[in-house]
């Protein structure tokens, strides 16, 4: 968490091509001050995408960030001889900017991000609701879209219909005192659900943590001093969804304030054991770091499934 820089420069809209170090492969955000607890936040939405790109498979990772001084939002395409990312801030004097575009090479091939923000609602986060459209383009071939301009998209990209594209991992920064809330969707066929988290961690009653997916409990844990860290399986959209929590500094160290909450589906019908480390994680007495770890390491192997990351703030 510390390890972020800030993804805001000094230019409205700033290309780099990055050698295949691990350390030029971060995206990286400006930490934001809460006022209330003299926490240092970062309000961050991180999305990863399968697509295919000259025919060859590709992620391409999309990160919204937030600050004072305006939204960020940067595009990195994987390449295994280097890593190419366009970037982009919108400061609230650049109002030009938020519509634009940018090239890159990608080994033999030319890739254009096209973005036009200039109409874009917002939330209380960084991604955009409505009104927008960010488009990833190599040789006429439109390999990703985002947002709800898609015939604009089409019209000024003049590409060819996009190929299919798979969301495997989201990671994002939820706020809040007692209840933190997300949308996901946790298989390509399914639908978009909503995911409520409440954690109770002090007061008269005792510790717990309930979760709700569309208003339904799907988890609950009592006595969650003691349970601080654990990990369960539910069934969302017929499928096995292994949700795991770590909320150990909200008790033991409250300074860092915040935890860390997993749910990962994957494509197999068997059991999650089998193909992914949560069984032995939990016995030994994983963190928040391994769950960070293994969120990583999917996208590194482009494993099937989804992941979806939140870090939990308390504004208290």
């Amino acid at each position: 968490m510390r390890d972020f820089a800030s993804c805001f420069g000094e230019h409205a809209v700033q290309v780099a091509d990055y050698s295949s170090s691990s350390s030029s492969t971060k995206t990286h955000i400006n930490n934001v001050s809460n006022s209330s607890n003299g926490l240092m936040m970062q309000n961050m939405v991180t999305c990863i995408y399968q697509t295919v790109l000259n025919g060859q498979t590709r992620l391409i990772t999309v990160t919204w960030c937030k600050n004072l001084m305006g939204q960020g939002l940067s595009v990195n395409v994987d390449d295994p001889s280097c890593q190419c990312m366009c970037k982009v801030d919108m400061k609230s004097w650049f109002f030009w900017k938020k519509k634009g575009c940018k090239r890159f090479e990608l080994g033999a091939s030319k890739v254009d991000v096209f973005w036009d923000l200039s109409c874009a609602k917002y939330g209380s986060g960084p991604e955009p609701l409505e009104g927008y459209y960010v488009a990833v383009v190599s040789e006429d071939e439109l390999g990703l879209l985002l947002g709800d301009m898609s015939s604009e998209a089409y019209k000024r990209t003049h590409s060819k219909g996009s190929g299919e594209t798979l969301m495997i991992s989201r990671k994002e920064h939820v706020f809040g005192k007692n209840f933190y809330s997300t949308k996901a969707q946790f298989c390509e066929s399914g639908k978009s659900h909503d995911i409520v988290i409440e954690c109770q961690t002090g007061g008269p009653r005792d510790p717990r943590l309930c979760v709700r997916i569309d208003k339904q409990v799907v988890v609950q844990v009592k006595h969650l001093i003691w349970k601080f860290r654990g990990n369960q399986t539910i069934l969302v959209d017929g499928l096995p969804v292994e949700m795991l929590w770590d909320v150990h500094d909200w008790f033991f160290n409250p300074n860092l304030g915040h935890a860390v909450f997993m749910f990962k589906t994957n494509s197999s019908t068997s059991s999650l054991s089998s193909s992914s480390s949560f069984s032995s994680l939990a016995e030994e007495s994983w963190s928040s770091k391994s769950l960070s770890q293994s969120f990583n390491k999917q996208r590194e192997t482009s494993s099937h499934g989804f992941s979806l990351l939140l870090y939990a703030w308390k504004n208290e």
